[in-house]
């Protein structure tokens, strides 16, 4: 008798303007058995058109490449497929690069001096609704908070904000998953994925990253109350 129970495999489109860089790419994250490479894209426009034509679970996308870049595209498929997270892959770490993606709905931001468990850790958390910072971007992004540079000031969508939405949000910034959430306030995993879900909706935000920034942003929590995120 077949199985019922199987893990349907993870989802992915992969961008990126290199082919043996998308060729080695493909192979670590096909030799998991639970991802599968729907499509590949060379180009911005190509990768926009994969993800609308596919509808993966994640959008493996490089920032540097021809026609549109990996900041449009990522603003571009999140438009259009809101529920795709985006994992950015690039061997860029410049400030202005990392906060306009995150901006533009990337879910997560990984430099390519990462190995392949930790790409594939990546965008296993991805498919799971959570956030992934490469260590040296999320430094980048605290000391720029920190430092007050994107303003922190509390706002009227502070109060849309139901109080356990808020404590929700806090822990997901402090770098939990939602499983951890999950236990610590006694509830399921699929209550505290509402309760974002909720929180994307209301702050209008398509990833629960840029969730955090807009809360680190408005003060509702500050970089000093946070543990470090992973």
């Amino acid at each position: 008798m077949a199985r019922t129970d199987a893990i349907e495999p993870i989802r992915v489109i992969l961008a990126e303007d290199h082919a043996l860089v998308r060729e080695g790419t493909r192979r670590i994250l096909e030799a998991t058995g639970d991802i599968v490479v729907v499509a590949e894209a060379a180009d911005g426009e190509e990768a926009v058109l994969a993800v609308s034509l596919n509808q993966p679970d994640v959008a493996i996308i490089d920032i540097g490449m021809p026609g549109i870049n990996g900041i449009e595209a990522t603003r571009r498929i999140k438009e259009n497929s809101p529920q795709v997270s985006v994992l950015i892959l690039t061997m860029h770490d410049d400030e202005q690069f990392i906060f306009a993606v995150i901006e533009a709905g990337a879910a997560g931001y990984l430099l390519k001096d990462v190995d392949g468990t930790q790409l594939i850790d990546a965008v296993k958390a991805l498919r799971a609704g959570e956030s992934v910072l490469h260590p040296a971007v999320a430094q980048k992004v605290l000391a720029r908070l920190a430092s007050g540079e994107e303003g922190q000031r509390r706002s009227d969508v502070e109060e849309s904000l139901t109080d356990r939405e808020l404590e929700v949000l806090q822990f997901a910034a402090s770098g939990m998953a939602n499983k951890e959430i999950g236990e610590r306030l006694g509830v399921s995993v699929r209550t505290v994925e509402a309760h974002l879900s909720h929180v994307f909706r209301k702050l209008d935000v398509g990833s629960r990253t840029e969730a955090i920034l807009h809360g680190l942003r408005q003060g509702w929590f500050t970089v000093e109350e946070l543990e470090p995120w992973p």
